[in-house]
């Protein structure tokens, strides 16, 4: 009988088990991992139709897959949450993820020797031109950026309260160079240029220099001058530029904010609405002219018969002509603003042909530039990436009003918001041209909006004209880092490699590096005391060195060494090292750094090339 009962205790495991919300917990994280995974092969599949340009169902199956995993992984994210809030007392840990921040990289070493190639012709062409070096601080009070982006005051970067001060990073380097203008009592003039990096909470496209974090470098000219000069001086500074650096052919835009002002007035734009529909305006570099003006129209509330006498100003673009062509239009003229902005062109062009660049200078009716502080000139810089894939600008002449409209392009339909990981969709960056590499304009009021914001109530403050450009260098590498690596470039500054053969002979090497870079020619080692010579040789070899020094005992008794110049070639497109089977010259010790100097490496080193 005791027998059968003790049958009957159930039987208790020795282990501990696990609770309930841990088990779930773990299971979610293997589901999760598998559904990452499959994201990420569906997403490879979706890139590898576009290139292939698919048919439209095939593509649609797989993002409706790709949306599905998506949606999935939200909720498994969400539930895992809930279980872990659930077993709070039970502690985990949580793996890294190592990665940057939406719309920010890392540069490598090759990739920051071309950066910092392009940034040294910039900054080189701006201290030619006459400009000074400026710093601003990365963040600003949040009030001095507010009120001055237009419809792109949303993209600022906001930083939590800091001390009792609401900041923010800075957009651009425009408003904080007023800034400190303002704060100088408006005394300062001159050239002043500005490189560094600014924010903006846009969606990126990385592959085109499109991000969140960027560098601009910027040039501006303060002061009271003669008028159009240093309009005329900024346009041609920035044709330097961007003819010294590999971005191919380019045109630069240019159009006067009085002018379209003045065509807005005449076409009956509401005066509250003026600055709203020129940034409608400025993307028709980007949209078709039905797209604009249903914007215009449907999202801004403008007169659908305004709209199309805009249309009819706006396709124009040309060169000095297109100036008697607005001059012959008596309607216009009759306006002082478009009459003003007319004159001011007209005396521009005459600048820009003894500057020799108006072969570079496109008068596009269209541009508009969307930032409110604006009051002239405003142009900005294109080359043949910029524009959408298959996209001309004003290609097609705006619609009458009786025409038939083409069908409007199909919108994605919303997704419901299951997790943060659905926030945002992805954008086809097949689908995205670089955008403008370079743009500004004339700011005259922007530093008396300051100084009369601290006069206080009643007073107006100081004012100083401005005018300036901002170059995006991330926007330009993005064109030059390919054409970079395909003509081979170096990618490191190192000029010389001091070596050894046999003993070490460590101290005759350092004594021999510091001789020659305190002779300006950069030159490395390898920290070995007795490193051996084939190791040496594949350290220089790795940084892609030009010229070998090998160091000898006797040799050196002899006052000589021995240099071994090295080059390289394309193969299969690739590059790598010619296999030399000299041994190298011989060259006295004393007489080394300036049979360097007198090298084509040493004079041509300027240039970046390694092939």
């Amino acid at each position: 009988m005791l027998c059968r009962c003790a049958l009957r205790i159930p039987y208790r495991p020795t282990t501990t088990s696990l609770s309930s919300p841990l088990r779930r917990s773990l299971r979610a994280m293997s589901t999760a991992e598998a559904l990452s995974a499959e994201i990420a092969n569906q997403t490879s599949i979706l890139n590898q139709l576009r290139l292939q340009n698919t048919d439209p169902a095939a593509l649609d199956a797989v993002k409706k897959k790709l949306g599905e995993l998506k949606q999935s992984l939200g909720g498994i994210n969400k539930a895992a949450r809930a279980d872990g809030s659930a077993a709070s007392n039970e502690k985990k840990r949580e793996r890294l993820l190592l990665k940057t921040a939406k719309g920010t990289r890392d540069y490598g070493p090759a990739e920051m020797y071309c950066r910092e190639h392009i940034e040294r012709i910039v900054k080189d062409v701006f201290t030619t031109y006459g400009g000074s070096c400026l710093d601003t601080p990365v963040f600003e009070r949040k009030d001095i950026l507010a009120g001055k982006y237009g419809e792109d005051q949303k993209l600022i970067f906001d930083l939590m309260d800091q001390g009792g001060e609401q900041l923010a990073l800075r957009y651009d380097h425009t408003v904080p160079l007023a800034r400190y203008i303002a704060m100088s009592g408006a005394t300062v003039q001159g050239k002043i240029w500005q490189v560094g990096k600014v924010y903006r909470r846009d969606n990126p496209v990385m592959s085109k220099g499109r991000m969140r974090e960027f560098m601009q470098a910027d040039l501006d000219i303060v002061g009271l001058w003669d008028p159009m000069i240093p309009d005329a001086e900024i346009v041609s500074l920035l044709c330097t530029i961007l003819s010294r650096l590999d971005v191919g052919d380019f045109t630069v835009k240019i159009n006067h904010r009085k002018i379209l002002d003045g065509i807005f007035e005449v076409c009956g734009v509401p005066p509250e609405k003026i600055r709203t529909i020129s940034s409608a305006v400025d993307k028709l570099d980007k949209l078709p002219w039905s797209d604009v003006k249903k914007e215009m129209t449907e999202e801004k509330g403008l007169i659908p018969e305004v709209a199309d006498k805009i249309g009819e100003y706006v396709k124009h673009k040309g060169g000095p002509s297109l100036l008697d062509q607005l001059k012959a239009d008596e309607t216009l003229m009759s306006n002082t603003s478009a009459k003003q902005g007319v004159q001011d062109m007209e005396l521009l062009f005459t600048l820009l042909t003894a500057y020799n660049v108006i072969d570079k200078v496109s008068f596009d009716m269209s541009l508009a530039r969307g930032l409110d502080y604006y009051t002239g000139i405003i142009y900005e810089a294109i080359v043949e990436a910029s524009a959408p894939p298959g996209f001309t600008s004003n290609a097609v002449e705006p619609p009458s009003v009786t025409e038939v409209q083409p069908a409007p392009p199909k919108k994605k339909p919303k997704k419901p918001k299951v997790d943060a990981i659905d926030e945002e969709e992805e954008t086809d960056e097949s689908q995205v041209g670089v955008g403008s590499i370079a743009a500004g304009g004339r700011y005259d009021n922007l530093v008396g909006m300051f100084t009369t914001a601290a006069a206080g109530e009643g007073k107006k403050g100081a004012s100083l004209p401005c005018i300036g450009v901002s170059i995006g260098l991330d926007r330009i590498f993005a064109i030059v880092w390919p054409k970079w690596v395909d003509k081979g470039m170096r990618s490191k500054e190192t000029m010389v490699y001091v070596m050894a053969a046999g003993d070490g002979l460590l101290e005759e090497r350092v004594r021999l590096v510091q001789e020659l870079r305190e002779a300006g020619i950069k030159t490395d080692f390898l920290a070995k005391k007795k490193p051996k010579l084939p190791a040496q040789f594949a350290a220089a070899e790795k940084d892609e060195v030009p010229f070998d020094i090998i160091l000898g005992a006797d040799e050196l008794k002899e006052g000589l060494v021995t240099v071994k110049e090295q080059r390289w070639e394309f193969v299969d497109g690739r590059k790598a090292k010619v296999q030399a089977t000299d041994q190298g010259v011989k060259v006295r010790r004393d007489e080394l750094i300036d049979w360097f100097k007198r090298t084509p490496t040493y004079l041509n080193w300027s240039s970046g090339r390694l092939i």
